[in-house]
């Protein structure tokens, strides 16, 4: 109790009251004061803290301004150095050039070696010579495409030749001989080409029905054996990068091959006009997107009635100003139907492997042997086959396989039993035989099941029979031309081969006795005395629809467009 409170007689009770609450009170200012001290040394340590923060941020941006001025100095003194190096006197290219031109660039080989490639290989390139592809592994291709292409060590003449202006987006005329390789030659560009394009789009209404897959790129062939060589080598190439093609041709299910079409990730069609133009018309297949269109063996199919089919095809396709590309490749090109097929061609690069004149594989050699009396061939042909065989090393890894060349279909049935009842395995392929008796009987000749292969010219062109050893032609075919796409079937990918041709006085046959001797002395065969005595007139060339009558008129003035008032 205090001395104020005795003083005044205060009751002890109120005494103690007043000091508890006294107390109470000191209690209460202390701590308010214990918090604010605390709240001034927090705050203290927090803006320490925040300079220290602010102080260490500033510090790792300015060490990244630094870096950043750093490689910026090296990029831009790398990027002098490259264009001090790599830049012509007055070039000026632009950015993407700058970025795919090295590629290519490295890919292609010096304008010497390229020169020296075409005089050893006769390749003439119009208008003007160009540096060549001569290595597989520098292509400025995915390398998805790498595991196809390993077990090729050269690019062919044609494909060495085509290359650059197929990559680069230009049309290509290529001639150059059977077995030349001259589907990869257009598939592998078409196919990386496929790989830079929108995959799915919705259909163009009236063109196509519903959603679908883009038909990107088409290839049209004259016959069904060659579609399918063609599909077989250009689907092969497109598992590697998820592309899937479809071949189209009659004879089979149109409703089958209408569904196969708009399956997914189908970007590629191979078939024949007939069959194309059928789908196309019905609107089944959209065409509208194609960029990449070829026409293999395309003397053919002009010269023998397939242009107005081919004309309403391309009608279907987008423009060149569209973005299309287009090809055309064959063995042979003669010159009236070379001027005619160019007009689908925006200043085409002509490319030549060997002579524009109709000429045969050198590796081949050229057997003829004349008959005055057709019932001969026969015996002769069974003569040949036995003799064959004998001579044939049993020890050899691949079985013997020998075609044999009729004119007609019932001439091929004929002797088809012939051979068969002289022992030999043998099958037939001709016009008269369902889609899938001509596909097996092909096949049996590939897997070494059958070893002789009696076939018409629909056996002739294209087809690509891996190590046939020798082709005989009982009956000469009714064009040189064809001659020369029958013993194309040997000697193909660089190996010899050997064709024998049986040769009679029929008119059909006196009417190409010049031409084939021609093409006989080209190859440095030898000519028969009795084929030499014939007449060497060279027969006028005639369109497969209107025949002699037939009159070239390329070089004829354009026709002037009359005005009425």
């Amino acid at each position: 109790m205090s001395q104020e409170d005795i003083a005044n007689n205060t009751p002890v009770a109120v005494v103690e009251k007043k000091e508890k609450k006294d107390k109470k009170k000191d209690k209460k200012k202390r701590t308010i004061e214990e918090v604010n001290e605390e709240t001034t040394v927090d705050a203290a340590a927090d803006g320490e803290k925040k300079k220290k923060k602010k102080k260490s941020k500033d510090q790792q941006e300015g060490t990244v301004v630094e870096e950043k001025k750093e490689k910026k100095s090296k990029k831009e003194k790398k990027s002098k150095t490259e264009s001090v190096e790599t830049a012509e006197p007055t070039a000026s290219t632009s950015t993407s050039a700058a970025t795919t031109a090295p590629s290519i660039e490295s890919a292609l080989a010096s304008q010497a070696d390229s020169d020296a490639f075409l005089a050893t290989h006769n390749i003439t390139l119009k208008p003007t010579p160009y540096r060549l592809f001569l290595d597989f592994a520098t292509l400025p291709i995915k390398p998805e495409f790498r595991p196809y292409l390993k077990d090729y060590k050269q690019p062919t003449p044609i494909q060495a030749a085509s290359w650059p202006k197929l990559f680069a987006g230009d049309d290509v005329i290529g001639i150059a001989e059977t077995g030349s390789g001259k589907t990869l030659t257009f598939g592998l560009p078409g196919l990386q080409l496929l790989t830079t394009l929108p995959s799915s789009i919705n259909a163009v209404k009236g063109k196509g029905r519903g959603n679908t897959n883009p038909i990107q790129l088409l290839v049209i062939a004259p016959t069904r054996e060659l579609a399918l060589q063609t599909y077989d080598t250009v689907s092969a190439l497109g598992k590697f990068v998820g592309i899937d093609a479809v071949c189209l041709f009659g004879g089979m299910s149109r409703d089958d091959q209408s569904r196969q079409v708009k399956q997914k990730d189908v970007r590629v069609v191979v078939g024949t006009p007939g069959r194309i133009l059928d789908l196309a018309n019905s609107g089944d297949v959209d065409f509208s997107n194609v960029k990449y269109l070829v026409l293999d063996e395309a003397d053919r199919m002009l010269d023998q009635g397939f242009e107005n089919d081919i004309r309403k095809i391309i009608g279907f396709c987008p423009s060149r100003e569209q973005g299309r590309q287009t090809l055309m490749f064959s063995a042979t090109w003669p010159e009236s139907v070379r001027r005619l097929a160019s007009t689908f061609l925006t200043k085409p690069v002509h490319i030549t492997v060997g002579s524009d004149e109709l000429t045969a594989n050198k590796r081949i050699t050229q057997i003829v042997e004349v008959f005055e009396n057709t019932r001969e061939k026969e015996g002769r042909l069974l003569g040949h086959l036995r003799d064959f065989f004998k001579s044939f090393p049993k020890d050899s890894p691949v079985p013997v396989r020998i075609l044999v060349f009729a004119l007609y279909k019932k001439e091929a049935s004929r002797l088809e039993q012939t051979i068969k009842r002289a022992g030999y395995k043998v099958a037939g392929l001709h016009g008269d035989l369902g889609q899938e008796a001509r596909i097996r009987a092909l096949n049996s000749l590939k897997d070494g099941s059958v070893n002789v292969l009696v076939a018409t010219d629909v056996a002739a062109r294209g087809l690509d029979i891996p190590s046939v050893q020798l082709v005989i032609n009982v009956t000469f075919p009714l064009t040189t031309e064809d001659y020369v796409h029958r013993i194309g079937r040997t000697g193909r990918a660089g190996l010899s081969g050997k064709a024998i041709t049986f040769y009679t006085g029929e008119a059909h046959e006196k009417s190409l006795a010049g031409e084939f001797k021609r093409v006989l002395r080209d190859a440095g065969a030898d000519i028969p005395e009795a084929l030499a005595q014939m007449s060497g007139t060279i027969k006028k060339k005639e369109h497969g629809s209107y025949g002699a009558f037939y009159r070239d008129t390329s070089d004829a003035p354009a026709p002037k467009k009359i005005k009425f008032d």
